[in-house]
């Protein structure tokens, strides 16, 4: 009946106006997040970090992380193919060369502090343009080191500079991460956009020699490289700093040598090659608030200060270093866009090479 239609209307209406506050404060009550695409060591470095922002800033944290194997590649992947309705707001790599790729094809935005963001706007005003892209793209911090792993008993002198790893006298003893992923691809990226600059077709020539000196790539990354000469499989190998301090930590027999790009010590930017840390906030975020909050923690004296003091021991490049911590003496001096230009013609070099020895890919 007309009457009772009329009744129920006003029931709903008078229980629509009794939820509407309960809802309201429900959505309030939702707690805060930012979702981070993470290429970082996930127990050792990221977990620590997001539980530090997480207690400090009461914002969640959601994580997705890489795979030992693919590292940063897929992670950038991700984020391209989901261009066009991003789920990521931050990518925090660790390397460089994929952010700067990203930041050139514009999936990554220019970070612009909001009229509340102090902490933050300082940071960005004060940051060393070594360690920033000029578009404020990313940023860079924190960073590792490559170098040579070594077994000290089956080795007593390492090669000194990147160049020895071509002399015969090494063949068959080489281990290597496979170069199309994580800092493998973009220390060979820095090495081309080094070497060829000094002199043209020098990247060629040293990985022909390093093909011809058989190394094994091995797919199980740069922590794969250093097992494999603690196992005795190969007796030097390419990795980074933080995967030779974590063997070490667990009691294998293993020890490292930061060598040269350029033989000349008194040759100043041809030391071994530092790859940071980059944080970068993804174009079209779907919480920009809690990523420009997530990027100003980031870039705190504190987190490069936790990063120092982890078993990894990342080399602080903004904010001074502490007592104990990991230097580099002369790092390799090459713009951060000339390594990831260089990065995919570097790698192909190397598998033409390895092919043109008869190695396959």
């Amino acid at each position: 009946m007309p009457g009772d239609r009329v009744g129920r209307a006003a029931r709903a209406a008078c229980a629509a106006a009794l939820l509407a506050p309960l809802l309201a404060v429900a959505g309030c009550g939702r707690s805060p997040s930012v979702t981070v695409y993470v290429s970082a060591d996930q127990d050792e470095v990221a977990r620590p970090v997001f539980e530090r922002f997480e207690r400090e800033t009461g914002i969640r944290v959601d994580a997705k992380f890489d795979t030992e194997s693919t590292k940063t590649t897929a992670l950038a992947n991700a984020l391209r193919a989901e261009r066009s309705r991003p789920r990521a707001d931050v990518f925090w790599s660790n390397e460089q060369a994929a952010n700067v790729a990203l930041g050139a094809e514009g999936v990554t935005a220019p970070l612009e502090p909001g009229p509340v963001d102090a902490a933050l706007a300082a940071a960005v005003a004060s940051w060393p343009t070594q360690w920033r892209d000029p578009a404020g793209r990313w940023f860079a911090f924190a960073g590792r080191a490559r170098v040579i792993v070594h077994h000290p008993g089956r080795v007593q002198a390492p090669p000194t500079s990147w160049q020895a790893l071509g002399d015969p006298a090494w063949k068959g003893r080489i281990a290597m991460a496979d170069p199309r992923f994580g800092t493998t691809r973009s220390h060979f990226g820095a090495m081309k956009a080094a070497w060829d600059a000094s002199a043209a077709g020098a990247f060629d020539e040293f990985v022909a020699r390093l093909a011809a000196n058989e190394p094994k790539v091995l797919t199980s990354g740069n922590a794969g490289v250093v097992d494999a000469v603690a196992r005795g499989e190969a007796d030097v190998g390419m990795t980074d700093t933080d995967d030779v301090l974590a063997a070490q930590a667990r009691g294998l027999q293993v020890a490292m040598v930061m060598p040269r790009h350029f033989a000349d010590p008194s040759a100043a930017g041809g030391g071994t090659y530092v790859i940071p840390n980059t944080v970068a906030i993804v174009a079209g975020a779907p919480h920009p608030e809690e990523a420009r909050r997530f990027v100003a923690f980031m870039l705190d004296a504190a987190t490069e200060r936790q990063l120092a003091t982890v078993a990894a021991r990342h080399v602080p490049l903004v904010h001074p270093a502490g007592a104990g911590d990991l230097s580099v003496a002369d790092a390799l001096r090459v713009e951060p866009a000339a390594v990831a230009a260089n990065a995919d013609a570097a790698v192909e070099r190397f598998f033409a090479a390895r092919r043109a020895a008869g190695q396959g890919n």
